[in-house]
This record gives C-alpha cells, sequence and structure tokens, in this order.
C-alpha cells in the first residue's frame, strides 16, 4: 500500500505554507466571506482506507462539483438519451462562456459547463415529482450519509447573482433545449450548486467512479459503461479550459468547483477530494490543482 498519509501530510504542509493562494469567487457574495487560509484534503482507498489532511471535515460548497452527481442521476433515469440534448467534447472556453450554445443551436458542448448542466437540472426537473428532495435523498444514499444538506444561504446569494446562468438558461429556452420554466429549472440548479460536503464527504460520495458504479455500501447506481463515460467526460471536461492542463499535469479524471473543491479518482485505487477556497484565472483552486499534480508525482499513480 502507498504511504498516502506521509504524502498528505507533506501536501498539507506545503499548502499551509504557500504565499501565493489565488483569488476569491467573490461574484457570489457568500464565498466571498471564506478563508483564504483554509486547506483540505482526503483520500479514501479502493480497500476504503481514509487519510487527511488539514481541514478535511470542514464543510463547503461544492458548486460545480455537483453536476457529475445530477448527470449520474440522470443518466440512470434516461439512460442514452440524454445525449441528444447534450454534446460530449470539451469546450475550450470558461464554464460561463454563451458564445458556443449559439453557434451549435442550443446543444451544449458537455453536461460540465453550465448550460449542459442546466439541460440536465430541466431532465431531473421533468422526471421527479420533488426534483430538490429527490436529489437530495440520491446524494445522501450514495454517501451513506443523511448529514448533507445544501445551504440555502449559498443558493439566494447565487439567485440574486446569477444573471450569466439566467441568460444561458433563456438562450437554451429560445433554442427548444429547457422543456420547464426557466425560473424553476434554475431553482433547482442553484441548489444543486450550494450543496455544502466537506472532503471526507465528497471523497465518499465519489467513491463510487473507483469502484464500478457500485457505493461504499455495495448498492449500485450505475452501470459499468456509464462509469466509463462518466470518467471519460470527468477527464476531458472537469475543469473547463483547464482540462488539458490537468490532465498533463495530475493524470486524473476529477471536477472542480468555484467554491475551492476539487475532486479526482484513479479507478479501482482511490478517489481524493481536496480544498482551498482561492482560485486561479481559470476558475480551479489554485492550492488544490498544485496539491493532486504533487499526489501523482509522489505516488506515481495516474491514468497514465
Amino acid at each position: 500500500m502507498k504511504d498516502f498519509q506521509r504524502v498528505l501530510d507533506t501536501i498539507n504542509e506545503t499548502a499551509h505554507n504557500a504565499v501565493e493562494r489565488g483569488t476569491m469567487a467573490n461574484y457570489i457574495p457568500e464565498l466571498a466571506k471564506i478563508d483564504m487560509q483554509k486547506f483540505g484534503i482526503h483520500l479514501i482507498d479502493i480497500g476504503q482506507h481514509h487519510f487527511s489532511a488539514g481541514k478535511s471535515a470542514e464543510r463547503f460548497s461544492i458548486q460545480s462539483i455537483s453536476k457529475v452527481l445530477t448527470l449520474s442521476m440522470a443518466i440512470g433515469l434516461i439512460g442514452e438519451n440524454i445525449w441528444e440534448r447534450i454534446d460530449v467534447e470539451p469546450s475550450g472556453d470558461p464554464f460561463n462562456h454563451l458564445s458556443l450554445l449559439e453557434l451549435e443551436n442550443g446543444i451544449p458542448r458537455n453536461p460540465l459547463i453550465n448550460p449542459g448542466a442546466i439541460v440536465v437540472a430541466d431532465i431531473l426537473v421533468s422526471q421527479l415529482v420533488h426534483p430538490k428532495e429527490e436529489f437530495l435523498a440520491f446524494v445522501r444514499n450514495i454517501a451513506n450519509d443523511d448529514s448533507i444538506d445544501y445551504d440555502k444561504d449559498v443558493a439566494r446569494s447565487e439567485r440574486r447573482t446569477g444573471f450569466r446562468n439566467y441568460a444561458a438558461a433563456n438562450l437554451l429556452k429560445s433554442y427548444g433545449n429547457l422543456k420547464n420554466d426557466v425560473d424553476i429549472v434554475l431553482d433547482f440548479y442553484f441548489h444543486q450548486c450550494s450543496l455544502s460536503m466537506s472532503c471526507e464527504q465528497l471523497a465518499n460520495t465519489f467513491f463510487m467512479f473507483i469502484n464500478r458504479g457500485n457505493c461504499r455500501r455495495g448498492n449500485t447506481f450505475l452501470t459499468m459503461g456509464q462509469v466509463k463515460r462518466i470518467n471519460a467526460l470527468m477527464l476531458t471536461c472537469g475543469f473547463y479550459d483547464e482540462s488539458g492542463e490537468f490532465a498533463f499535469e495530475v493524470g486524473l479524471p476529477g471536477k472542480s468547483g468555484v467554491g475551492g473543491g476539487i475532486v479526482a479518482l484513479l479507478p479501482n485505487k482511490f478517489c481524493v477530494a481536496t480544498w482551498s477556497p482561492g482560485l486561479n484565472k481559470k476558475g480551479n483552486s489554485k492550492l488544490g490543482m498544485l496539491a493532486l499534480e504533487r499526489l501523482t508525482t509522489e505516488t506515481e499513480l495516474s491514468i497514465f
């Protein structure tokens, strides 16, 4: 077994001493209140051994990391039909840009940018009787953790300032790729992004992506083929216009969020989550990116 604890302790010490920590996501006022000095990391291996360092038990808004979870739920409900409304190509653009959406007639480039995730939210609103409650139950079930919840303050903050998301939703609606009322879809979308988890909870939730679609209790949520596709999307699209850089430097499928969280994984080996709220110019956690590069370099474990 790799000495994960030693590596995580070293990473935590380096992060603690870092001077350059990025900048806050101040366009969501609630996120701008977080202490820039915080850093946490948690790793779970395929044998369910846990390793952690720093503020790994402190909860934060997972933001766009939730897109992988809504996508998983939607694929479980409607299967391959989802790809009739969303493509699977990297965008090469920032997460909130709208130019490609218009050029490509309302079909989002992939489900991990905002327009694609809004289409996924629309699918769940159509499929579920109580979307917010049922999605939350889905996440709690995967994680085996009923304490996971929405951060209502963050959801309200996003609703007040999410002008680009309103623009994206209305553009999707104009092309016929949004079936439900814009306000209803975005209310669900803002809540999914406001999910509050710790690094430990995130790693536990994403365990199924290293374990052939089975959660920590052995319950099956996705087929092996579905896991393969979602992991591929995380590798190629999980970091917006920095996805190629992440694959080059880290070499793992993963997903970031502007709350400073990153989750990454090596199938059949481990899942790791990091949190540091300072972001780089691409909107990804500055220290989180460095931490994961150090992890795969030190352990010599990556998909490559």
